[in-house]
């Protein structure tokens, strides 16, 4: 059997209703000026209860698809149906005044005890299984589902017995344009004494062009050049077998990866189809 699962730490419980209802007029100004927000596929979302949602993301640490998704997520349902997306740890140790705000709206901290201590409170969660490196993909990998292989948000979709909400979104990869992933060469030079900012391995160095470094490398805080942006809320996929053993098969888990991956990148192909298809008749 599984251990029992723990309480909620902090900092989640610093999300703040109130802060979000202060931020939401602005989100508004950039979801309808400067982003130009398209969203479809909200039929898709149950009305209420939990939901465990799987995103892909771009536009590096701005990631403006992310905030953009809120401002839906709040106009439908309000502050009071909460949902906390798990944050790569080392935001917290590079850039804690940026954290804190991300605590803010919901975010927390990554770890699967994090995770399954949101769910067992009744939550909904977002994950972005890719991380820093989907965030940060190159640009001639925009239309890819970037999730590397990392399987951890199946596990624990099939302990908890939930299906797969998938997000997908087109055009936040034009807010920051990624040239390359240097991550391989800068290890080389840290291996030969470079220090990484800050103390931390940063785990992805992209080379980019975008605001306010104008050519920059490294994860930088970023602003987002303005782009139309399209979002979309994808049809779920429910697994047929659940449950903590299931979570277990290796074999059932991949295949259950798999499947989800091949689920968002149809819907990704059709997206960026239609968004071009707008875009040429604007």
């Amino acid at each position: 059997m599984p251990a029992s699962l723990p309480t909620l730490p902090p900092p989640a419980l610093r999300r703040d209703p109130g802060v979000i209802r202060r931020l939401m007029p602005v989100w508004e100004w950039f979801y309808r000026h400067y982003f130009r927000v398209r969203t479809s596929g909200w039929e898709h979302m149950p009305s209420q209860g939990q939901v465990l949602l799987v995103g892909s993301h771009n536009g590096g640490l701005a990631t403006p698809d992310l905030p953009m998704f809120l401002v839906d997520w709040i106009r439908r349902y309000g502050v009071q149906r909460q949902v906390y997306g798990l944050t790569h740890a080392k935001v917290w140790k590079a850039y804690p005044g940026m954290a804190e705000l991300a605590a803010r709206v919901g975010a927390v901290p990554f770890h699967p005890r994090q995770a399954l201590a949101v769910l067992r409170q009744g939550h909904s969660l977002l994950v972005y299984p890719g991380g820093g490196e989907d965030a940060f993909r190159p640009h001639r990998l925009r239309d890819r589902i970037h999730f590397r292989g990392r399987t951890g948000f199946i596990r624990l979709a099939l302990w908890q017995e939930l299906p797969v909400m998938p997000l997908i979104s087109w055009g936040a990869h034009d807010t920051l344009v990624v040239l390359e992933d240097c991550t391989a060469q800068a290890r080389r030079l840290h291996a030969l004494g470079m220090p990484w900012l800050l103390g931390l391995d940063p785990e992805v160095f992209p080379l980019y062009l975008g605001l306010p470094w104008g050519l920059g490398v490294g994860p930088l805080p970023n602003l987002p050049l303005p782009a139309a942006i399209h979002t979309r809320v994808c049809a779920p996929v429910v697994f047929p077998r659940t449950g903590y053993e299931a979570s277990r098969d290796r074999g059932y888990v991949q295949a259950c990866y798999e499947q989800v991956v091949a689920h968002m990148q149809g819907e990704l192909d059709r997206l960026a189809a239609e968004a071009s298809g707008i875009s040429r008749s604007a």
